[in-house]
């Protein structure tokens, strides 16, 4: 029997797509043009986010594993991993606020189906 996708999962995987593309498309040609000044400043902004953003792409490929695997223990560290995403740069956390919370009913909605079924 084939599963169904955790609606909720996928609009978090989704959406954390889309905010790891946009991230990379932003902070990546920051530094590109301008003064010294400027691209010091671009250069320091760009290390300043870099956990932010790589937090953010680790969770979304957990959040993908538990998602096309049926898996709540992957959904559940995605859902942490934005949340750590968010600490690590206040200012931005409003690009993953509706992952995080995504991904933290769709863990539990993957457990309480996996309970239902047997498999946990």
């Amino acid at each position: 029997m084939k599963k169904k996708l955790n609606v909720l999962l996928l609009i978090s995987f989704v959406l954390g797509a889309l905010y790891l593309l946009y991230s990379v498309y932003y902070w990546g040609g920051a530094g590109s043009s301008g003064t010294t000044a400027y691209r010091a400043g671009a250069a320091i902004a760009t290390y300043l986010v870099m956990p932010h953003l790589a937090s953010t792409a680790v969770a979304v490929i957990f959040n993908g594993l538990g998602l096309f695997m049926h898996k709540p223990s992957f959904a559940l560290v995605g859902a942490i991993l934005y949340a750590v995403a968010m600490v690590l740069f206040p200012m931005y956390f409003f690009f993953v606020v509706a992952q995080t919370v995504l991904s933290f009913v769709g863990f539990s909605q993957l457990r309480k189906a996996g309970k239902e079924e047997g498999e946990e």
